[in-house]
């Protein structure tokens, strides 16, 4: 593999970042992971705004432009044989030369990059043959910053895990008013009468880029209903159909919460009817 670090391309075991990085050290920094699909990335610009939000609320100075990250998207998937490829950037703090909580005075930002496998481009989506998730609920133990997209994932970790012990596929949250949250890696939506809902924005919940597409892309077609509020946990286990959504997944049905099945256990007409119109507009974004 070939990796992007601090301007450079190189091999992956060529690759050395101090263990006084603060990345190694608190989880001090941003990242970012988009698909690309024979070269072509989903959403860079959608992408690029997210880290620049998230390098801004934790006071981090963004290292380079828009162009400037976009040609390293594309310098990634080309030195790394193109095809469908995650694309992996990561900006830590930086290496002050000492473990020190307080942000450091002089030091610039890490920047790192990598690619990560993902499925292929999907076919014509097909609820007859597409597998569906079985996922595990459990109350959100993580910090109450969940919009920004840290890389100081020691609480998603333990969540995902919570399920990934099990053999299952997620970990679905929700808060101490039982209101759903997200989940471990991904963000959620369920279909209630005939209607897609999902749980509306707030510190508690990542703004998903698939998110993001899902919801507008069915706003432009019109044909079936959006709508975002709060969803309670006793609500989605009695919808109709679960999804979740991530750049990996873009997606994914669900068909069993906590060992019952969801609706009629199977992957649901909306998902299908849905997945072609995100399918048709996703690039569009």
């Amino acid at each position: 593999m070939i990796v992007y670090l601090n301007g450079k391309y190189l091999p992956v075991e060529n690759a050395r970042i101090s263990p006084l990085d603060r990345g190694f050290l608190f989880g001090d920094g941003i990242y970012e992971a988009i698909p690309s699909y024979d070269g072509r990335a989903l959403a860079l610009q959608l992408h690029i705004e997210r880290m620049k939000r998230g390098l801004a609320a934790i006071g981090i100075e963004n290292p380079l432009t828009d162009q400037e990250w976009k040609d390293v998207a594309r310098g990634l998937n080309e030195r790394n044989g193109g095809g469908d490829l995650g694309i992996y950037l990561h900006v830590s703090r930086g290496n002050e030369g000492r473990r020190f909580h307080g942000f450091p005075e002089c030091a610039s930002p890490t920047v790192f990059g990598m690619v990560l496998d993902i499925e292929p481009h999907p076919p014509v989506p097909d609820r007859s043959t597409q597998k569906g998730l079985r996922v595990k609920s459990t109350e959100d133990l993580r910090w109450n910053l969940c919009h920004i997209k840290s890389t100081a994932l020691l609480g998603n970790v333990l969540h995902f895990q919570q399920s990934h012990s099990e053999g299952m596929d997620e970990t679905i949250l929700y808060n101490s008013g039982g209101e759903l949250t997200e989940a471990s890696a991904s963000n959620l939506f369920v279909v209630i009468d005939g209607t897609v809902v999902a749980p509306p924005l707030d510190d508690q919940k990542l703004p998903g880029i698939s998110r993001h597409i899902c919801l507008e892309s069915l706003r432009a077609d019109g044909s079936i209903p959006v709508e975002e509020r709060v969803v309670t946990i006793d609500e989605a286990r009695h919808a109709d159909e679960m999804w979740i959504t991530n750049s990996s997944k873009q997606i994914a049905p669900v068909i069993e919460l906590d060992g019952q099945p969801v609706g009629d256990g199977q992957v649901g007409e909306i998902w299908e009817r849905t997945m072609r119109i995100y399918e048709a507009a996703k690039f569009d974004f």
